[in-house]
């Protein structure tokens, strides 16, 4: 028995296919239906049985999960103006959504989920060969999962020229397969090898950055590395993700496919929101470990709060978000002093901001502007990024750089891509950075990478 209640959209598609042909053009119909509970994991590891492009998105703060199967619209941009492209190509195709939802959910219905890459300009290399340089798609399957239960939406792309018969047949014929309740079953996945890429070589770039804050007008850099795994048999997408959501639970997990290669994480930060024209962002910035005992991390965050390398490099994200957010927004809201933000493994400094969006301006001008922030490239924003491109040896790809989703109302949210990994069969490529000041001591910011890495490898088969 399906785990839904019985709902067809023939008569939906054979209405707007009418549409389609009357006015010789394509439309997006998109059919939302409340379900019986479904189990995010297992609707994430049917979809792979129908396309492998596939997204996860679960929540930091709320009960909210969203999982979307194959593709309708796929929007892909490039360059240093892709974020108002994609916001174009998005506002056109939701003109153009004929949409039956009865409820008034936030994440159903016709909702875009994707990224952008960290570079505007970036051009695919290993080990980011099947990812564009930025994409926003429009499932065709919609889990949306909150407190209340469960919703599908279906959103069908319909051409003049398609049967519309062959299509409602193809629909319900994947909707059972999704749907469908049964054991998955995944071989063991054992990591067989860790190779830290270059790492006395990162080492002497940290040593050389210091110097170069010295003595020029640069005050922050962020620099990344990577630590390359590999497997004994595929790793298991779901399983990362399950664990993930169990170990990272203050932390948004994503996940998103491209190819037959996964961007999966657990970030903690959040790097803007919007919902009914409020806006709430997050300043995360300073990092220490958490400790053994209630004593031991009590004392290991009074340091981190008086720290002054961890003070300077926090408040040199808070006054960029700051101004940026007051570019798009009123009523400002940003406490004095921050506060500690606990992981699992690691605490942050942390200032929440939050703001009510000026008319005339949407989610991804916020975005635009804020990405990266000093927490992922540093201070002066363009100086900082011209500078990782030149002396950062691994390609970031998405790494550090916007994911999220956004509604046909443009609301949504976005949070930065760290503690994160991209996955491709047997093998993967874990991503830490940290941030670079005068007073820097390249062995500790290689000990903060190694703690900043530890979420991954814990999920992977590596030492917690």
């Amino acid at each position: 028995m399906l785990p839904v209640k019985t709902f067809h959209i023939e008569d939906k598609i054979q209405k707007v296919h009418k549409e389609a042909k009357r006015t010789k053009q394509q439309l997006l119909l998109s059919v939302t239906e409340k379900i019986d509970r479904v189990d995010p994991f297992s609707f994430f590891e049917r979809g792979g049985r129908i396309d492998e492009h596939r997204h996860f998105w679960k929540s930091a703060d709320e009960d909210f999960t969203l999982v979307g199967i194959s593709s309708a619209v796929s929007i892909s941009k490039t360059g240093e103006d892709r974020f108002q492209a994609m916001e174009n190509d998005l506002l056109g195709w939701m003109e153009r959504v004929r949409s039956w939802n009865r409820y008034n959910k936030k994440g159903t219905g016709a909702v875009a989920l994707g990224g952008f890459s960290f570079f505007g300009d970036f051009v695919s290399g290993k080990p980011w060969d099947s990812f564009p340089n930025s994409n926003m798609t429009i499932p065709k399957f919609l889990l949306t999962n909150d407190r209340d239960g469960s919703y599908l939406t279906t959103n069908v792309l319909l051409t003049p020229e398609e049967d519309p018969e062959d299509i409602s047949m193809k629909i319900e014929e994947e909707k059972h397969q999704l749907l469908r309740a049964g054991e998955e079953t995944s071989e063991e996945v054992r990591l067989e090898g860790v190779e830290e890429v270059r790492p006395e070589e990162w080492k002497k770039t940290i040593e050389e950055a210091t110097e170069e804050l010295k003595s020029g007008s640069l005050q922050k850099i962020v620099l990344a590395r990577e630590v390359r795994l590999t497997f004994n048999a595929p790793a298991s997408i779901t399983s990362v993700l399950q664990d993930l959501s169990e170990m990272q639970n203050a932390s948004y997990v994503f996940c998103y496919e491209h190819g037959g290669a996964y961007f999966v994480g657990a970030t903690p930060e959040r790097l803007v929101k919007v919902e009914n024209d409020e806006l709430f962002s997050a300043c995360l910035a300073g990092t220490i470990r958490r400790g053994g005992t209630e004593e031991d991390d009590d004392a290991l965050g009074d340091e981190l709060l008086a720290d002054s390398k961890n003070r300077v490099e926090h408040e040199y994200v808070v006054r960029m978000i700051r101004n940026a957010v007051e570019r798009y927004a009123e009523a400002v809201d940003v406490p004095e002093e921050p506060s500690l933000y606990k992981l699992r493994n690691l605490q942050h400094l942390y200032t929440p901001v939050q703001a009510r969006l000026k008319d005339g301006f949407s989610l991804l001008d916020v975005v635009k502007d804020l990405h990266p922030t000093p927490a992922l490239g540093g201070l002066p924003q363009q100086e900082a990024v011209d500078y990782i491109r030149k002396h950062e040896f691994m390609n970031r790809g998405w790494y550090a750089s916007p994911i999220g989703w956004i509604d046909g109302g443009l609301n949504g949210e976005f949070a930065v891509a760290i503690r994160s990994a991209l996955i491709r069969e047997n093998r993967a490529s874990l991503f830490a950075g940290c941030g670079v000041v005068e007073s820097s001591d390249p062995e500790s910011e290689y000990e903060e990478t190694q703690v900043k890495l530890k979420p991954m490898l814990a999920v992977l088969g590596g030492k917690e």
